[in-house]
Parts: C-alpha cells; sequence; structure tokens
C-alpha cells in the first residue's frame, strides 16, 4: 500500500483551494502560509495522520496561532490570592487609571511645572509614604527586585545578619539566601531554624556588618517551640550598633484585617517604625498590581534612587497608575475594604457567602444536582499561612463523565472556569466568583456537560 505522505500536496496547492484564500482574507498571509508549513511537515514526519479535510485543519491550526495566550478565568476555587491566576484582581479604580494613561501621552518623567524631565519614581512615592507614616518611598518591578535593590544599596560587599528560620524559598523556586547572594551581599547566618534570639544578633554584629534583616515568614507558619525577637528589638538594636535594619513584609498589608479573624502578617506601617528600609509586594493583600515597594527613612531612600539597579527595576506607567489608583482608595479605608477586590473577598460574611452559593446552585444544571456544603477558602499568595475562611461551597457530581473531566472541559471553556475537585466531586467557591459570572458558569456547565 501507497504510505499517503508520498503524495502530500504541497504548500501553493493548499494556499490556493477556495477555504484557505478566504482565510487569508481574514488573516494575515504570513500566519497562514507558516501554520501550513508546520501541519505539513509534522504530518510528513509521521507525528499526525494525514486530514481528511486541510483547509479544516489549517483553519484550525490558525485560530490557535492568533489567539490570545493570555485569557480571563473565572477562580471558582476559593483561593484569593491564587498564584497561577494572576493574584489580585485590580479595583475599578484602578482598571480605568490604566485605561485613561495607557490611551495616550502622561507626564511619566515629565515635570510639568518646569517643562523639564521628571521622575518616575516620584509617582506614588508621597502617597504610599502618607499612608505607611514613612519618610519616603519608590516603586519597582516586583517585590524580590525591591529586595535586591535594598540589600544592593545598603550592604553590597558586607555582612547581613538573618535567622536559619528565615532563610525561606519563595514562589518559583527563589530563595533568599540566592536573592541575598546575587545582591552582592553576604549572608551571616544566626539562630536555629526554629529559636533566633536577640543575643544571636547581637553576638553576630562585627565591623563586617552591612545590616541586620528580617524575612517575614508569609508562606508557612512555625508553632510549638519556637522564638524570634521582636522587630522593635531589633530596630533598636540596630540603631544601637550603628546599622541599618530592613524588614522584608511580603505581602504588603495596609489595612487592619484582625477584626474579620486574619492575623499573623505585619502591617507595614507597624513595621516602618521600626525599620530602616521594608520590602513588599503591590499584587498580594495590597491589592495593587505586581509591584515591589520600598518606604524608609529619607537617607536610605535617596540612596535607593540613586542606585542603577532602581533604572533596571524600574516600574512602567500603567504599573504606577494602577498601584496610584489603588492606594488612593486607602485613604479611606471602609472604601479600600469595599473597592479592592481582594479584601472584599477576604472580608466576606458567611450569611452572604451561603446567599451566593444558594443563587448559584440554583442556576446550574438540575442534573448535577448541585447542593451546599460548608468549606474553607484559603488567603493564597503565601498569605496568612493557616488561616481559615470558613465559606459555603456548591458541591456538584460530575456523574459518567467524572471531576478531571469535566474540570478539564471548564478550564478550556470560554469562560474558563478554575475548580476544585473535593473527593472526586467539583465544587464552587463563590468568595471568589463575581455574582454576575454565575450564569456564565451555569451556561458553560451545560455546554461541557452537552459535548
Amino acid at each position: 500500500m501507497t504510505d499517503p505522505r508520498r503524495v502530500l500536496p504541497s504548500v501553493d496547492r493548499l494556499l490556493s483551494t477556495p477555504a484557505v484564500q478566504s482565510l487569508m482574507n481574514r488573516v494575515p498571509r504570513n500566519v497562514v502560509v507558516t501554520v501550513t508549513r508546520e501541519i505539513l511537515a509534522v504530518v510528513r514526519s509521521g507525528q499526525r495522520p494525514v486530514p481528511e479535510d486541510w483547509a479544516a485543519e489549517i483553519t484550525d491550526g490558525v485560530a490557535d496561532r492568533i489567539a490570545p495566550s493570555l485569557v480571563p478565568v473565572l477562580n471558582a476555587t476559593g483561593v484569593v490570592l491564587h498564584t497561577n491566576l494572576g493574584r489580585a484582581p485590580l479595583a475599578r479604580a484602578a482598571l480605568e487609571a490604566v485605561a485613561r494613561i495607557g490611551a495616550g501621552y502622561s507626564n511619566l518623567e515629565l515635570d510639568l511645572a518646569t517643562g523639564t524631565r521628571g521622575s518616575r519614581l516620584d509617582h506614588c512615592a508621597s502617597l504610599l509614604a502618607e499612608l505607611t507614616g514613612a519618610a519616603g518611598a519608590m516603586i519597582v518591578n516586583n517585590a524580590a527586585g525591591a529586595l535586591v535593590l535594598a540589600l544592593n544599596t545598603i550592604a553590597a560587599g558586607r555582612e547581613v545578619i538573618i535567622s536559619r528560620g528565615e532563610l525561606v524559598e519563595i514562589g518559583g523556586s527563589f530563595r533568599i539566601p540566592d536573592i541575598l547572594e546575587k545582591s552582592g551581599a553576604v549572608l551571616r547566618e544566626v539562630g536555629t531554624t526554629n529559636r533566633t534570639h536577640l543575643r544571636d544578633y547581637q553576638a553576630a554584629v562585627s565591623e563586617k556588618t552591612g545590616a541586620i534583616l528580617s524575612v517575614h515568614r508569609s508562606n508557612f507558619a512555625m508553632s510549638g517551640f519556637v522564638a524570634s525577637p521582636d522587630p522593635a528589638d531589633l530596630g533598636a538594636l540596630a540603631r544601637e550598633v550603628g546599622v541599618p535594619y530592613i524588614f522584608d513584609v511580603g505581602s504588603g498589608l495596609l489595612a487592619d484585617l484582625a477584626p474579620y479573624g486574619l492575623t499573623g502578617e505585619p502591617l507595614v506601617g507597624e513595621i516602618a517604625r521600626q525599620a530602616d528600609l521594608v520590602v513588599f509586594s503591590g499584587d498580594k493583600l495590597l491589592g495593587g498590581p505586581q509591584a515591589g515597594c520600598v518606604v524608609g527613612d529619607a537617607a536610605s531612600m535617596g540612596r535607593c534612587r540613586k542606585n542603577p539597579f532602581a533604572r533596571a527595576m524600574r516600574a512602567d506607567k500603567l504599573t504606577l497608575a494602577a498601584l496610584e489608583a489603588t492606594l488612593m482608595l486607602y485613604r479611606d479605608p471602609a472604601r479600600a475594604l469595599a473597592e479592592i477586590p481582594v479584601l472584599a473577598m477576604l472580608t466576606l460574611q458567611p450569611a452572604e457567602l451561603e446567599s451566593r452559593a444558594r443563587s448559584l446552585a440554583a442556576q446550574c444544571p438540575a442534573r448535577l444536582g448541585a447542593t451546599i456544603r460548608i468549606g474553607e477558602s484559603a488567603v493564597g499568595g503565601g498569605s496568612f499561612p493557616g488561616a481559615k475562611l470558613a465559606t459555603s461551597l456548591v458541591s456538584i457530581t460530575p456523574g459518567a463523565i467524572g471531576a478531571n473531566a469535566l474540570a478539564l472541559k471548564l478550564r478550556l471553556g470560554d469562560p474558563s472556569i478554575m475548580v476544585r475537585i473535593v473527593d472526586d466531586v467539583i465544587v464552587l467557591d463563590p468568595r471568589t466568583l463575581p455574582v454576575e459570572s454565575f450564569r456564565d458558569i451555569a451556561k458553560a456547565l451545560e455546554q461541557a456537560l452537552a459535548e
């Protein structure tokens, strides 16, 4: 039997067919040509059978090629700061600011009063300093970059004293010791994994000391026989021996969430009173865009601004616009809790969650037999480790299709929906879902079952 791959059509022949010609009227020719060549190459290699309908195969391939790689996802997992799903959704005010600034030109690096060059480092600085009580502030592109900048500025070539219990690994396998090394500082470990005392820091101070560093253990918790010095005591020690005190608080909590049962994360404003420099994220508990924030005393901030890394790690205009709009909401704490999505989701009350769950369940296809069950949400994003957020879940028994297959169809659908699977059952957590999305979820479930 003749191998059908021996008589494969040429690229020109395929491009000349009416269906592909019609496709090139809607899509750039170079895209269609590239996809056609790739399909032919895969078929010729035997990795794919010869298509029954070449035009349909090319059309599907082109559709995949021109589709955006970044798409919206409905987060039904209940993980508020879901790193894989982009962490903090932006407030409406932040979205409006991005659209307003991104649509045209702006005074990103222009002093409007003098008409001369300005600095992008000025944007958000005074507002962030106001909210944290610090003398100065600056924004860079992410929190890891902010820590590198602070360490390189303050302690390059010198020892940085840190507890062994704070040599943590953050997302993406990035480790604090590696970041510290790349900053040019020298690691000086003190204490043990579970217990480090003030006297350990005192004993480690020498003429080689460049800074004392604290890193909040934001993505895990230790309990039992543990001990760590109070930041106020470390700040006092640093001032006594004449070295800077740097604190990486991680999640950037500006609003006190203790009234809602969420404790253990340091408030930036409180730490700023103890440390010379405080480093934190913009897109975690702060609820803004990805950014690295640095606040501190005037002298340290002045040195950070002059560091060449400040330019290498600078934030873009859209980040600054979104962050400024988010920070402005914090001037009214009640408004921040209501309008910053992360804070609003974290502070949802049980009665409201149950009401939303019942509304979602009522809209789901009847054959799924959606029921309500008590469960827990998670803060996520390496914040409030171990915190338990009571919620009401919508439980769906997938039937013959199975939970994994149904979850896959929902992820690949339009809209894409990310769910949780618990004991072979699909669960939807309304905490992280907009109420207006319930109808879309119901339609997606119906479509997934019909395919």
